[in-house]
């Protein structure tokens, strides 16, 4: 599942760490794509490497590329061993600047291929024991966005509920529906995440509002408030679900039902996104 937006600054990447924190709770072996060439979801996901490719490493060499020999456990995985426990699979195809290489407007069918053919490859192989697949694409409709795309069966879009933000959630639905037209027939949305969302404010309503009206279906539930401390959680590299407080704990249980809605109900969203 790719993980998009067109606008910057929405909250893709926490979204992404929201639902990967959500999937290591729920015992969900997974593993994050970190495809933005910032590497943020890296950072957030406490990966320290080690002589690991990067993902632009292998997406340059796809066809050789090892995804089973350069994958690198969370580092958030270290709190499930202190317990004493068998640690869930929470694994990261490390991200780089390197992979900006290829976030250019003009690659052809065959590099669009290159994220599917590292995938699966492990598939093949058996390197890749996974349940759910996310990667945090740039926020653009370049390169790295198609590529994951060609990989995915969803696109999980993050909107705040700002005019700027739904129009740009407007034209990414009409780039997937291009872009399964030409490229990628099984691909469908996964939904709309408003993320992001102030409580008290008029114009988030109202925008929410219109959201419901023109996504209907699409646009999942529940949505995710604007939380205060979401920078510290991030800054210190740690799971939502393991942050101390009654704001985590009240986030951490809205991504929670976030997860089972992507999980457990796109087979019905795809059935009325294809009409």
């Amino acid at each position: 599942m790719s993980i998009s937006s067109l606008k910057g600054g929405v909250g893709k990447t926490s979204v992404t760490l929201g639902l990967a924190s959500a999937a290591l709770a729920a015992g969900i072996p997974t593993l994050v794509i970190d495809l933005d060439p910032h590497a943020d979801a890296t950072t957030g996901l406490a990966v320290s490497p080690r002589d690991e490719f990067d993902i632009g490493q292998m997406i340059k060499a796809s066809r050789k590329a090892d995804l089973g020999a350069n994958i690198v456990p969370s580092g958030w995985l270290a709190a499930h061993e202190a317990d004493g426990g068998t640690p869930p699979t929470l694994d990261v195809a490390m991200g780089s600047a390197y992979s900006g290489i290829y976030d250019r407007p003009d690659l052809g069918r065959r590099d669009l291929k290159r994220l599917a053919t590292i995938l699966s490859n492990a598939d093949r192989d058996g390197s890749a024991p996974y349940q759910l697949v996310l990667i945090d694409c740039p926020p653009s409709l370049n390169g790295l966005t198609r590529m994951a795309w060609t990989a995915s069966s969803r696109v999980l879009l993050v909107a705040e509920p700002g005019l700027f933000s739904v129009a740009g959630t407007q034209r990414t639905l009409r780039a997937i529906e291009l872009f399964r037209t030409e490229f990628a027939p099984s691909l469908v949305p996964a939904g709309i995440v408003a993320n992001r969302v102030r409580p008290g404010s008029s114009e988030h309503a109202y925008r929410l509002n219109e959201m419901k009206t023109m996504f209907g279906e699409l646009l999942l539930s529940p949505t995710i408030p604007e939380q205060a401390n979401w920078q510290q959680i991030q800054g210190a590299a740690h799971p939502v679900h393991q942050w101390p407080g009654d704001s985590a704990k009240n986030a951490s249980a809205l991504f929670d039902r976030l997860l089972d809605s992507v999980l457990n109900q796109n087979a019905t969203r795809s059935r009325l996104y294809r009409g």
